[in-house]
């Protein structure tokens, strides 16, 4: 068993799902107190220098540069801990399948086969012959984001155990609550040191992203008028035939399950209340940021023409949230980012591919907050879902195209 995929399987075993219903409190779930604290003691075994957890489970260390390139800019390498709450994340029990073809299948539950089949993911037939991870089917294999931490922490064992290897000092992050919208935010960039980052968080081998969607969140709240429904003509408003109405002026084919590419959308998450009261939770997404801000303007239009139309007896609020920007808009001239990433590519025997990421990175926030922050692919596959996978082989390939990128680091850069 490789380095990498020896950590990336005790990795996902560690249960550190974020909770969005826990948001205010940073990390949002225990479990990812007892990842940050194992990730710093395997880098401390490493001999990483610098080593720290801090109270919010942000855990930073640095690895030393090679001979002659102690004087260059650091780089940072960043990944999150925390596992999507899209699908069960705890007691993940992964195992590798010798894949010969068909359908991957990841386990039986309740007498039902999960699998994956060639149909949904068209790399999967390229895997024929392979070893491939994937958990027993019950969870997520949580390869997002623990592939790029153990990919990260593989290259890091590489490096301390060849002094020779160039690159600069490295700057690792590993943080909590991505896939909540938290993330990099409480990094201390400043301190991080590093003028230029990278996250590892993304899909198929080769791919790299310098876009990704502008993100909202948006609560819609709704009250009515209650009475006894044997009395109710002319007078009850039910919140939930409100908020229902609500959804169905959203333009239906601009929901996930009609979009791809650069379309953006509007998701409902969540639904609850009574006659008196309801909720609904939704995202919003677009690349465009005139899209964006326009989508966010049709969530208050339909607030306003229900309440139009009900008030007083009823009455529509939404309060929107922004969680991420498009990291292109501020990417500024750091166009040896890009050239560098697809060189690392091409130097492991990869055809590298520029994507827009339909979703975000904490790349975005650090981007935003002047820390430039392209992302690279970890290899997996199926993201958010219990048909989650990862090709063995593109885990070990990732490390090497991280040892190319940093690689190309040991020298001076220019814009």
């Amino acid at each position: 068993m490789s380095d990498v995929l020896e950590r990336f399987m005790r990795y996902v075993q560690v249960d550190s799902q974020s909770d969005p219903a826990n948001e205010a409190v940073t990390p949002s779930t225990p479990g990812q107190h007892d990842m940050a604290a194992l990730l710093a003691h395997e880098l401390a075994d490493l001999g990483a220098e610098d080593v720290r957890v801090d109270e919010h489970a942000y855990v930073t260390a640095t690895i030393p540069a090679s001979e002659g390139a102690e004087d260059l800019p650091a780089l940072g390498l960043c990944a999150h801990i925390d596992s999507s709450f899209d699908a069960p994340a705890a007691g993940v029990r992964p195992h590798v399948v010798h894949y010969e073809g068909g359908p991957l299948v990841m386990g039986v539950v309740d007498g039902h086969e999960v699998s994956c089949d060639p149909e949904e993911v068209g790399d999967l037939a390229g895997f024929e012959g392979q070893d491939i991870v994937v958990s027993d089917g019950s969870t997520l294999l949580s390869a997002d984001d623990k592939a790029g931490v153990a990919e990260i922490v593989a290259l890091s064992a590489r490096l301390m155990a060849d002094p020779s290897l160039p690159r600069p000092a490295l700057r690792i992050a590993f943080v909590p609550d991505e896939e909540i919208g938290h993330g990099a935010s409480l990094l201390d960039v400043k301190a991080f040191g590093a003028p230029w980052c990278y996250t590892v968080d993304g899909e198929p081998l080769g791919e790299y992203n310098y876009e990704c969607f502008s993100a909202s969140q948006a609560d819609v709240h709704v009250t009515g008028t209650v009475v006894h429904p044997g009395s109710a003509k002319d007078i009850m408003v039910n919140a939930l035939t409100v908020l229902r109405e609500f959804d169905e002026l959203l333009p239906a084919d601009q929901r996930p399950e009609h979009t791809c590419g650069y379309e953006g959308y509007y998701h409902r998450l969540s639904v609850e209340g009574t006659p008196a009261e309801a909720h609904a939770g939704y995202i919003v997404r677009d690349f465009d940021s005139e899209a964006f801000a326009a989508r966010e303007r049709t969530l208050a239009d339909v607030a306003a023409f229900l309440n139009a139309r009900y008030e007083p007896k009823a009455h529509v609020e939404v309060s929107i949230r922004e969680e991420y920007r498009n990291m292109a808009e501020q990417f500024g001239d750091c166009r040896f980012l890009i050239d560098n990433v697809v060189e690392a590519n091409r130097m492991a025997g990869l055809d590298p591919e520029a994507t827009a990421i339909r979703g975000g990175t904490d790349g975005a926030q650090l981007t935003f907050r002047g820390l430039p922050c392209p992302n690279i692919a970890t290899g997996a596959y199926n993201a958010h879902s219990v048909r989650e996978f990862v090709p063995v082989a593109s885990l070990e390939k990732t490390v090497d195209v991280l040892e190319n990128l940093v690689s190309l680091f040991s020298v001076p850069q220019t814009a």
